[in-house]
């Protein structure tokens, strides 16, 4: 393999897109110290800030999604559109990259197009049950499709696509080990069920209302809760905090977090679902129904046909959550069936088997 390795890697717009492609850059600098990486992505969203404080470089692109109603930002999308091709043809002329990795999101989109037609060898990672809009566009001309669920073989070319997983923390496959210590971390008491809520770094509204309102039930069981709310929630929510309730902004300490849980509450974005697999606790998971193309519903729903989760709508939590999820708090047997369950679905080694097919692809 040639020492001076040069690769580009495009995704972004929500941390689905961009952690996957940070996973995959540090993967590649362990294994070629002197590649030269850099990063592609849309220059007003999250991945200017996220990717930089990785340690890489990145340049933007004036690019976004196609909105649902006619918006001014829709009018101006052939124009982002064309300055977004002109813009990473000059990206791909001066870089010269030997192979191109997109993650989804929009600026992946003009980016591959440019490296396809230059003959450039192109890769594409996706994270969900049913491919993103760009990731169906690339799939065609694609080298490699790395993939996390079965499910997405019937949208893609199958001799191109490999079930590899997403990209997870490392930290993650040792938390049964790190038990008691995730105890004393939380200060929680070692004989009391515990109840993980997340509802991602901003939070969730409705899983936040849904707590709240079933905190005289959780008191009653002697159930202790960590609760991340969530930047957008946590003032609201803080009032709560109190023996039995941690409420807190954001957790850092992840591992810790899935080490002390029992049983966890949690939305179904692709890069948490692929988490929770390695973590194998019973999950209840409340996908999210504000997001493209219901990817949410249709993660969860992977999982939840193969008796590995439960899965409950926003709109079925008022006359389901009470009755299901405190049965499945009473029932030892049901928590061990689907934790056992989901942790027969986990890919740990997913970043390495996909630089294993990008290895490939540069051989070529």
């Amino acid at each position: 393999m040639k020492k001076d390795l040069r690769v580009i890697l495009s995704g972004g717009g929500t941390g689905g897109h961009i952690y996957p492609a940070i996973a995959i850059a540090h993967e590649i600098k362990t294994r070629y110290p002197e590649a030269e990486i850099l990063f592609v992505g849309a220059s007003d969203r999250m991945e200017m800030e996220k990717v930089p404080q990785a340690g890489y470089k990145i340049e933007g692109l004036w690019i976004s999604g196609i909105q649902r109603k006619l918006t001014m930002s829709n009018l101006m999308f052939p124009f982002k559109l064309l300055s977004s091709l002109a813009k990473s043809r000059r990206i791909i002329r001066e870089f010269k990259p030997d192979v191109v990795i997109g993650t989804g999101g929009f600026a992946s989109g003009p980016l591959l197009k440019v490296a396809n037609s230059n003959g450039i060898p192109t890769l594409i990672q996706e994270q969900n049950s049913f491919p993103g809009i760009t990731n169906k566009l690339l799939a065609k001309q694609a080298d490699k499709i790395c993939a996390a669920y079965e499910e997405v073989k019937r949208f893609f070319p199958a001799e191109k696509t490999v079930i590899t997983g997403n990209p997870v923390r490392q930290d993650l496959l040792k938390i049964d080990e790190n038990r008691e210590k995730a105890l004393a971390h939380f200060g929680l008491e070692k004989d009391k069920k515990v109840v993980l809520v997340l509802g991602g770094s901003l939070g969730a509204r409705r899983i936040n209302q849904l707590v709240e309102a079933n905190l005289e039930r959780f008191k009653e069981e002697n159930i202790q809760l960590i609760w991340q709310t969530g930047k957008l929630y946590f003032e609201e929510y803080k009032k709560y905090n109190s023996g039995l309730v941690q409420t807190h902004l954001f957790l850092n300490e992840m591992n810790l977090a899935y080490g002390a849980a029992d049983v966890i509450i949690s939305r179904a974005g692709a890069g948490t679902v692929s988490e929770l697999s390695i973590v194998g606790k019973p999950v209840l998971f409340v996908p999210s129904p504000n997001v493209a193309e219901d990817h949410q519903a249709k993660n969860a729903m992977a999982v939840v046909k193969k008796n590995a989760a439960m899965m409950l709508k926003e709109n079925e939590l008022d006359e389901k959550f009470e009755t299901e999820f405190f049965a499945l708090m009473a029932s030892e047997e049901k928590q061990e069936e689907l934790g056992e369950n989901i942790k027969k679905l986990a890919l740990p080694n997913a970043t390495a088997r996909i630089v294993d097919e990008v290895e490939k692809l540069i051989k070529k």
